[in-house]
């Protein structure tokens, strides 16, 4: 009843790596909805400060603002989309293990170098021979 081992269910290591990139999906979608917000209401005082200072009122020097912000915004959810998809973590994976093999193809290729210059049976018969 008051041990200190309750029931712990053990996640495996992919059930973590899955639960740790649908945390970080969320996280990258929370701030494109707050991006999103935020562009909005600043969209909306951007259009208040002109027409109440009347800043400029013949030059609409606000409709580039919100165009720049919007180009800004579809960027943002490009690469929350769109980019994420074709680079995610499969994408990762692939690449790390290309790497991995690049790197053990070439630590085959120095060693197989090394033994054709320096071949181990010369190196014992060095040993073998008695100093004059």
């Amino acid at each position: 009843m008051f041990s200190k081992r309750k029931g712990k269910t053990e996640v495996d290591l992919e059930q973590h790596e899955l639960l740790e990139n649908a945390q970080k999906r969320i996280k990258q979608k929370k701030r494109l909805f707050s991006h999103f917000v935020i562009f909005l209401i600043g969209s909306v005082f951007l259009i208040l400060i002109n027409k109440i200072l009347k800043v400029q009122a013949e030059y609409n020097w606000f409709a580039w603002a919100i165009t720049a912000w919007a180009f800004l915004f579809m960027i943002h959810a490009f690469n929350v989309f769109v980019t994420h998809k074709f680079m995610g973590k499969e994408w990762e994976r692939s690449q790390r293990e290309k790497l991995v093999a690049k790197q053990k193809n070439r630590i085959a290729a120095l060693q197989k170098e090394i033994e054709t210059d320096f071949p181990i049976s010369n190196i014992n018969k060095k040993k073998d021979l008695p100093d004059h």
